[in-house]
């Protein structure tokens, strides 16, 4: 694979993707200085050419994840230039410089639904990459512009590119435990997100695996654990909370996202499932 840029590093997915890459050359771009698994670090500011230009010095692939991570707190101008400066800045410094494939931190918060400004109606289910994306928010618009930049990268230098729109990503011992509790206790509020989840380590693992694809060229594809973060049955939460939503039957708590791209293209399925039981 030879040496790999992680941006954004020193963050939960960046962590568990330097884990992932363990015996790997890795070089880490972070804001702050850290102490990290990585035979470089990097500090500075990934929307910055001179310091991306500087970290992509002999690397072979890129994961992009450098990002501001929710439209929570923040001026929507500074979300929206910070997050899609930094992957410009980014994928055409690794285009520029013959990296030959990069995979960036998409979301599945590109369809608008999770931080709507105001009520959204899912068009169909299951999720897949061809659904109406519906930005109300600068987050989602970031995203979008993002899956573009990947386009222009790919169409200018060939590089592949996957974007992996990302679903709510956790840990066991930290963020999913209390998300699983809020969706036992208020199952409406999973209901833009469709109740999924990652796992940190299969976040990871997808992202790795995205820069070796079964096919040269820029991808999108959703990944995320195949049964929901919640003990009830899928067709129940979808029943009450996205009525007259066309979609098939989803068996027991599998999770109405489409899947079967990542596996295809990738050979990826989530390994790391949350244990839901009880939490109610």
């Amino acid at each position: 694979m030879g040496r790999v840029l992680v941006t954004g590093a020193a963050g939960l997915i960046g962590r568990a993707v330097l884990d992932r890459l363990s015996g790997t050359e890795v070089t880490a771009l972070v804001r702050e200085p850290a102490e990290l698994p990585a035979g470089r670090v990097v500090v500075g500011d990934a929307a910055d050419p001179a310091v991306v230009a500087d970290a992509l010095d002999g690397v072979d692939r890129v994961i992009h994840l450098a990002a501001i991570p929710a439209p929570i707190g923040v001026e929507p101008v500074e979300l929206f230039a910070t997050n899609t400066q930094a992957t410009f800045a980014v994928l055409d410094g690794a285009g520029r410089a013959g990296v030959r494939a990069a995979a960036i931190a998409s979301s599945y918060a590109i369809s608008g639904l999770p931080f709507a400004t105001r009520p959204l109606r899912m068009p169909y289910l299951p999720v897949d990459a061809a659904l109406p994306l519906q930005a109300t928010d600068p987050y989602a618009l970031a995203k979008r512009a993002d899956e573009l930049t990947a386009d222009m990268v790919h169409r200018t230098y060939g590089t592949t590119v996957v974007a992996l729109r990302l679903p709510f990503v956790g840990t066991v011992d930290d963020r999913l435990p209390a998300m699983a509790r809020r969706y036992a206790a208020d199952p409406a509020s999973g209901a833009s997100d469709v109740w999924s989840y990652l796992d940190a380590r299969d976040a990871a693992d997808a992202l790795v695996r995205a820069l070796t694809p079964a096919e040269p060229g820029c991808h999108v594809v959703y990944v995320a654990a195949p049964d929901t973060l919640t003990d009830r049955p899928t067709d129940e939460l979808l029943d009450a909370f996205h009525p007259d939503v066309p979609r098939p039957h989803f068996p027991g708590r599998a999770v109405p996202i489409d899947l079967d791209p990542a596996r295809d293209l990738l050979g990826f399925t989530a390994a790391h499932p949350y244990p839901v039981e009880g939490t109610r």
